[in-house]
């Protein structure tokens, strides 16, 4: 066993060397064929937030600016349907001259008028649409398109983080004429200008597409087409990769996972990892009894063994590092001495359950009490976390079951507060407090069903911090704005409790050697376009 393990550890080391064939030129035709563990609630990528719209389906679209597919760090902004922009000098405006020459999938050109409409869907929603990243933009005063080939941002205050924000992979450039007539037509259909154009989707089977041969950037993409295949099942998705029915996964296995696949395959597969900006949240209804009462929150926080979980889920699931709102080691993070004052990253596990049995009491919660936690279909990393907290909050007395909804579901019980305490995620495209803290601005209530985000799920209303979140993303100065995230996160994480953060994720993908041109980043929203993309003879 020991000699296996030194093998397999080589093998990692062999296939780790990095984006195989980076320098070979690309080859054009040939099918790609990819496993996606979820399956998208709708196909509106506005109103949706889980990879298993964006895998699919992103190949469909492009977006007004996109992050380098060829840059790990996922921080290099680039044009997609911007060929150039400026900044005034005051910082509040930002014009970008479009491309010209541009056609939807049928026929219709693009121009500034498509990119309005789309962001005024997505900064600007009528009540009734759902945009999941709207709190992104209430930095935004107005949209304009001045001609055909230009449009305009203007801002309310200077924003570092704008030009990002618009690079966002979910903002896919929709028909203008198309939503005038129905706001919700993208949910059901499928138009835009991507390099890709749809052929079908088999609901629990496949997605398809094949070559935009009236693509913009001439000569992309190379693929002939892709395939993409629903398989929920780990275990199922890792026998598709070993017996090369498939040719990657895009969103991550676990360390095991890929030493199988290396072991079994060889020098035929070629592994890329990274670190992840993704966590599982804990989410608590604010308007269900007793989470509506922040010592009960604080207690289940408390209850949880965080540095001893990393230490054991590390080694079966796709979560590492113990974190905050920001990726450890990242310019905003907390440094670990200062995570460990908040509630639940104490070091002295007995006094942190100690103190959550004793706020538990205090609140009136009885020894026993039942709740449900609703979790989502997914197996990685949903159902390792799911077991580890559901034990860890025994310890401190409680008694929790799990229901297992399939992603729709979820999603759809999430926005409706049909929940108690549900598994819930932040996963960003790219670490940036402004992008990354956005979903926890206050949220849609019964009282309040607009609110400023609708990607929060916990049905509070917090005015400190909505104007911390505002306060961090216009300070300039660099210390200044770390601090408005700390004061962020120790209200959020610590005197509130509105939310709990479990694990950040770590991203491993072991692929076949064939797939060329395909570069890993922190993100699993990026370089699904799949432009860039070749398979080898």
């Amino acid at each position: 066993m020991k000699r296996l393990g030194v093998l397999i550890a080589g093998l990692v080391a062999m296939a780790l060397a990095g984006p195989a064939g980076a320098q070979d030129t690309p080859r054009f035709g040939g099918e790609l064929i990819f496993a996606v563990p979820s399956e998208m609630p709708s196909y509106d990528a506005h109103r949706e937030s889980t990879f298993g719209i964006v895998h699919p389906m992103a190949p469909h679209y492009s977006t007004l600016l996109r992050v380098d597919p060829m840059d790990r760090s996922g921080s290099k902004v680039v044009g997609d349907l911007a060929e150039s922009w400026t900044v005034a000098r005051d910082g509040r405006t930002y014009t970008f001259r479009l491309r010209r020459g541009v056609k939807f999938h049928d026929g219709a050109e693009f121009t500034s008028r498509d990119a309005k409409a789309t962001y005024d869907k997505i900064a600007f929603p009528p009540l009734g649409v759902a945009s999941e990243r709207k709190g992104a933009y209430v930095n935004v005063e107005a949209i304009e398109a001045p001609d055909p080939y230009t449009l305009v941002f203007r801002l309310k205050w200077p924003q570092g983080s704008f030009l990002s924000s618009l690079a966002s992979p979910w903002n896919w450039i929709y028909k203008a004429d198309i939503l005038a007539k129905d706001m919700r037509w993208y949910e059901t259909h499928v138009m835009g200008t991507g390099p890709f154009v749809f052929v079908e989707h088999v609901k629990g089977s496949h997605w398809v597409g094949k070559r935009n041969p009236n693509y913009w950037d001439k000569g992309k993409p190379y693929l002939g087409g892709y395939r993409a295949l629903f398989i929920k099942d780990s275990a199922a998705q890792v026998a598709a990769i070993r017996g090369e029915r498939a040719h990657i996964q895009f969103r991550g296995f676990s360390p095991a996972e890929r030493d199988s696949l290396v072991a079994a395959l060889g020098p035929k597969i070629t592994v890329q990892e990274s670190p992840w900006d993704c966590v599982l949240l804990v989410t608590m209804n604010h308007e269900k009894k007793p989470f509506d009462d922040k010592r009960v929150r604080r207690a289940l926080t408390l209850a949880l063994d965080r540095y001893q979980g990393s230490q054991a889920l590390s080694k079966i699931a796709i979560v590492k590092e113990v974190a905050g709102v920001q990726v450890p080691g990242t310019p905003f993070a907390t440094p670990p001495a200062e995570l460990e004052k908040l509630a639940g990253y104490w070091r002295d596990l007995i006094k942190s359950r100690a103190e959550a049995r004793r706020l538990l009491k205090e609140a009136g919660v009885p020894e026993g009490f039942v709740f449900t936690f609703k979790n989502r279909g997914v197996p990685m990393p949903y159902e390792p976390l799911g077991v580890w907290l559901i034990d860890q909050w025994r310890q401190v007395g409680l008694n929790v079951t799990q229901e297992v909804a399939e992603s729709a579901k979820w999603f759809a019980d999430l926005r409706g507060g049909d929940f108690e305490v549900a598994m819930d995620a932040q996963c960003g495209y790219m670490v940036e407090p402004d992008l990354d803290l956005y979903k926890f601005q206050s949220g849609p209530t019964s009282a309040d069903p607009r609110g400023i985000s609708d990607a929060n799920y916990t049905r509070y209303k917090d005015s400190v911090l909505d104007e911390l979140y505002v306060k961090q993303g216009r300070a300039i100065d660099l210390e200044e704005r770390k601090k408005y995230v700390r004061e962020f996160e120790k209200r959020l994480l610590d005197e509130e409790v509105h939310t709990m953060y479990t694990l950040q994720w770590h991203r491993i993908i072991p692929h076949n050697s064939r797939v060329k041109g395909w570069t890993v980043t922190p993100s699993h929203y990026l370089n699904n376009q799949l432009d860039t993309v070749w398979l080898a003879e």
